[in-house]
């Protein structure tokens, strides 16, 4: 399915509406660092160039899953490129597809077509608007491989749904369904699951009907009054994963979940 110069992900125009789609489906949409940096790309050049006429971006998830978070072998289990260095003179602030979702002036919506844990969660986070199937599920399993969460789980979860339920998510590592998401906030709207795709083209359709530079305005504004500065807190958790990555209960986190077992974790 994977099209518009991509691997990973597939990237298609309707209209004023671009839908960029996570297209591994045999992986239940885990992010590898092609997939990463596909996702950067498709946002930071929606907007510009021969992509000028998008207004809106919707993301969704090819299959049963929205987003299952990184891929466990590749990106935590030592792939090509290792997580986070803390031992150079720069500590990286936001890693690059974070920062072009939550910095774009473009409207996005979240199309939550199933389980969207880990970074999938992150990524439903840095969406301006979620909708989600009735088969979605939503859980911040960072703490369960002895990491914290990403910089969207701490700087915009508590805003969405409150302190008190952002830190029992964030540290029992819960998943909740869709019914349960809509209750506390998390998405504003569950639909059957196949009047998913249309609703948040309808809802990103009206939202690219409107003057948009009075739309990425609002926006702006909105993140200049609510968000974080998210360079700082993007510093934070980065050094803050670049130690955690190096601990003995990440590795049994990460070792505990491949060989299908309860994890043993320690402290150290």
């Amino acid at each position: 399915m994977a099209g518009g110069g991509y691997e990973e992900i597939d990237y298609r125009i309707e209209g004023n509406v671009a839908i960029v789609t996570i297209d591994r489906p045999e992986a239940r949409n885990a992010l590898t660092w092609t997939t990463y940096a596909e996702l950067e790309d498709a946002v930071r050049t929606s907007g510009t160039g021969d992509r000028s006429e998008v207004r809106c971006l919707v993301i969704t998830g090819n299959g049963t899953a929205f987003c299952s978070g990184d891929d466990v072998k590749q990106v935590m289990g030592g792939g090509d490129r290792p997580p986070v260095s803390v031992s150079g003179p720069r500590v990286p602030r936001l890693t690059p597809a974070a920062d072009a979702l939550l910095h774009t002036d473009l409207p996005i919506v979240a199309a939550v077509n199933g389980a969207a844990v880990g970074w999938g969660m992150e990524l439903a986070l840095m969406c301006d608007l979620r909708v989600a199937s009735e088969r979605a599920k939503f859980g911040e399993l960072f703490v369960l491989r002895g990491l914290c969460t990403d910089v969207p789980g701490i700087g915009r979860l508590a805003a969405v749904v409150g302190r008190e339920k952002a830190a029992e998510l964030a540290f029992t590592g819960a998943i909740v369904d869709a019914e349960e998401a809509a209750r506390i906030g998390l998405v504003g709207r569950v639909v059957p699951h196949d009047d998913l795709l249309p609703t948040a083209l309808e809802l990103a359709g009206r939202i690219a009907a409107n003057p948009p530079l009075a739309v990425q305005a609002i926006k702006r504004g909105m993140r200049k009054a609510l968000d974080p500065d998210w360079d700082d807190l993007g510093e934070w958790v980065s050094s803050t994963l670049g130690r955690l990555f190096l601990t003995e209960d990440h590795r049994e986190g990460v070792k505990s979940f491949l060989e299908k077992r309860p994890a043993r974790y320690t402290g150290r």
